[in-house]
């Protein structure tokens, strides 16, 4: 891999470093400072991604116009400025719920701009056959950070306090525009002639519903969404006030869990090529969601092993998935609209993120945390049926172009 890939590669790590430290540490803050209830913690983790549904769509057509990683520099320098604020706050006295939610939101809304042309810059660093390679090195570096940073979280809330994992997420986001500051490889400059915003959002829309790979890729991404996302938003108030370990236990138990979206990121290259993409991504997603149910069964002691199982088997499947989801958009669609593209699937992938979470949340207030749990890790399981209505079902591998065969 060439340099500027590895500066690349340098940035997103540090970055999701400290976002994974982060997406422990706020509702921490939140529940064993603030005293948050189980609805607070969800709406927290909502408003992280309602941008999705806000601004999405209009973000992916700006995203196409600009250069990418000047954009994604600036994006970094913001959320820089919005975490940092947390740990001011705190020191100052002066922390609430609000802060937390304007905080949550606002870095969601940097988040739908950094991570739309983050995918779409990656074509112009790399060769079509250098795609699988660095999307899995992307997905497991991401992964890794998943269990590091929230291992790092609890404990630092242990030592020093929730706030500090956040300021070091500020500090990470630094780390990562000064990264992107060091790519030398010029981006294309955009010489053709630009249509309405709103006509090339639409563009981007019809694309994604008249194909039959996106548009199935994109349904059963949300309707998943909405249960893997309604039943991790109650994780730590489950871990916390259900089962009853400490922050410590908490971060160390995430960070676990996380160790199967590494080994997804590993082995979803080579099983790709020895049985096919499409039938890699029937397996990878549809058959590791129903471990799920054995997340809400979970106990004191030995107990904690059912979620361990359950959590590992879903983030191999997960992110295997999404290393296969991600190189088939990059060589799938058309450049020029590939960000319009992958917001187009977005909005619905990651807006079903923040209804999730509401769901979860009033579920939880309703009939209580566990019941609640069930419900989605139920919805979760059921989801996988949806990538059996396309063509995927008869197909090897997925096709490269539009105009390959599946």
């Amino acid at each position: 891999m060439r340099r500027d890939f590895r500066l690349l590669w340098a940035a997103e790590a540090g970055s999701r470093l400290g976002s994974s430290m982060t997406s422990v540490a706020l509702p921490l803050v939140a529940v064993v400072q603030l005293h948050a209830s189980a609805f607070q913690a969800a709406l927290l983790y909502a408003t992280t991604w309602l941008p999705w549904l806000l601004i999405g769509l209009p973000a992916g057509a700006w995203v196409d116009r600009l250069p990418k990683r000047r954009l994604m520099i600036v994006c970094d320098l913001i959320a820089a400025v919005l975490f940092l604020s947390v740990p001011v706050a705190a020191w100052l006295g002066v922390l609430g719920i609000g802060h937390l939610l304007a905080v949550s939101f606002a870095g969601g809304a940097v988040a739908v701009f950094f991570q739309t042309a983050q995918e779409a810059y990656l074509p112009v660093l790399l060769d079509a056959e250098d795609l699988p390679e660095a999307n899995a090195k992307l997905h497991g570096t991401a992964s890794a950070t998943q269990v590091a940073g929230p291992g790092l979280a609890g404990l630092l809330a242990q030592v020093a306090g929730a706030v500090t994992a956040v300021l070091i997420d500020a500090v990470s986001f630094l780390v990562s525009a000064l990264c992107l500051a060091g790519i030398r490889r010029a981006e294309p400059r955009e010489t053709r002639e630009r249509a309405p915003i709103r006509r090339e959002i639409a563009d981007g829309i019809r694309f994604v519903v008249r194909d039959p790979y996106l548009r199935v890729l994109t349904l059963y991404g949300a309707a998943s969404n909405i249960g893997l996302i309604g039943y991790q938003s109650l994780l730590v108030v489950f871990l916390v006030r259900e089962v009853g370990v400490s922050p410590g236990v908490v971060g160390g138990l995430i960070a676990a869990l996380s160790c199967g979206g590494v080994v997804g990121a590993v082995v979803a290259t080579p099983l790709a090529r020895r049985i096919g993409t499409a039938r890699a991504m029937l397996i990878c997603e549809g058959a590791s969601v129903p471990f799920g149910l054995l997340i809400p069964m979970t106990g004191p002691g030995a107990g904690l092993g059912l979620l361990v199982v359950g959590g590992l088997v879903i983030g191999v499947g997960v992110v295997a998935g999404n290393v296969l989801k991600g190189v088939f958009r990059q060589q799938y669609t058309p450049p020029e609209l590939l960000g319009r593209t992958l917001v187009s699937m977005q909005f619905l992938n990651l807006g079903a993120v923040p209804v999730g979470a509401l769901i979860a949340g009033s579920l939880a207030s309703a009939f209580g945390v566990r019941p609640a749990l069930w419900c989605m890790t139920a919805g979760l399981a059921l989801s996988g049926l949806i990538l059996l209505n396309g063509p995927m079902k008869s197909r090897r591998d997925l096709p490269l172009s539009l105009t390959a065969p599946g």
